[in-house]
């Protein structure tokens, strides 16, 4: 089989992801960077208004309130998810019984609806039965408990444990399969060279799963930035639009003000800080010299 004939498989191969990627991802997104021109209430005809839903974007004070709390969501995802499904897929890349059953453990929530997380994490802060107060109670540390999800104070930091539990598992199964994948026979040759420990996960494990990490860190940050479903099940962005984030806020003001428009600038901007949150990571993550 020449060259040519393998390109023009693996060009057919890929035809149809690439046709449903880009009808259902890409034109979608060119579409509401279209509409985010247009004053539309979803029904009628649009209006042309050029860029002043993007200037009234950028007086919005909710808008970065809420990009500030985005900006929460990734810092906990990237310096949680990643490092602690890191920890665990070093722990458990063996396939012993026990770290087939560990790995099964973490994973489990990857297999749970985000409505039955919400929920479950709704039981575990609540003020009157939730376990987490029961437990302060049982250690004497009554003073520590709060409304953990009606404090507009800790409310955003209260998500950030079901959010890091709720995706980790996603993390570790690509972590250990990297990890897999590190050939043999560099293990012997640390081993002749006498590196072991530290040595041997900072001089060849981490380098030679760097671009997987780095994989990682993109999906983490492009899902911190969408995230919508844990958040609107556990507090709807309230109190006081304390833990709203872009997506719930997109979602309010096309679904609940009927401003299609406006919500079209809010999912373009999610586009574009995306796109420069990712840029930014892959630069600081680069090995180049």
């Amino acid at each position: 089989m020449n060259s040519t004939t393998v390109k023009r498989f693996i060009a057919v191969a890929l035809a149809p992801s690439l046709i449903l990627y880009a009808l259902f991802v890409f034109i979608p997104v060119l579409w509401s960077a279209f509409y985010s021109l247009f004053n539309w209430s979803g029904i009628g005809e649009a209006s042309f208004i050029g860029f002043q839903n993007y200037k009234e974007l950028l007086g919005d004070s909710i808008f970065w309130h809420t990009l500030g709390n985005n900006v929460v969501f990734v810092l906990a995802s990237v310096l949680g998810q990643v490092p602690l499904a890191l920890f665990l897929a070093i722990i458990l890349y063996k396939s012993n019984a026990i770290q087939r059953f560990l790995r099964a453990a973490v994973f489990m929530p990857m297999v749970l609806s985000t409505v039955v997380i919400g929920l479950i994490w709704n039981y575990v802060y609540h003020p009157q039965i939730g376990i987490l107060n029961f437990v302060l109670d049982a250690l004497h540390l009554s003073s520590l408990k709060m409304e953990w999800l009606s404090d507009p104070d800790i409310a955003i930091f209260s998500l950030i444990p079901p959010l890091v539990w709720s995706y980790v598992g996603l993390y570790l199964i690509i972590f250990i399969s990297a990890l897999q994948n590190i050939p043999g026979e560099l293990d012997d040759a640390a081993k002749i060279d006498g590196a072991r420990g530290f040595t041997k996960l900072f001089k060849i494990t981490l380098p030679m799963i760097w671009g997987t990490i780095q994989v990682a860190m993109i999906l983490c940050i492009a899902g911190s930035l969408k995230s919508f479903d844990l958040v609107y099940i556990m507090t709807r962005g309230g109190p006081a639009h304390a833990t709203e984030l872009l997506a719930t806020y997109m979602y309010n003001a096309t679904f609940s003000t009927y401003r299609y428009g406006y919500g079209s600038t809010i999912s373009t901007a999610i586009v574009i800080i995306s796109l420069l949150l990712i840029g930014t990571s892959q630069w600081l993550t680069s090995r180049k010299k």
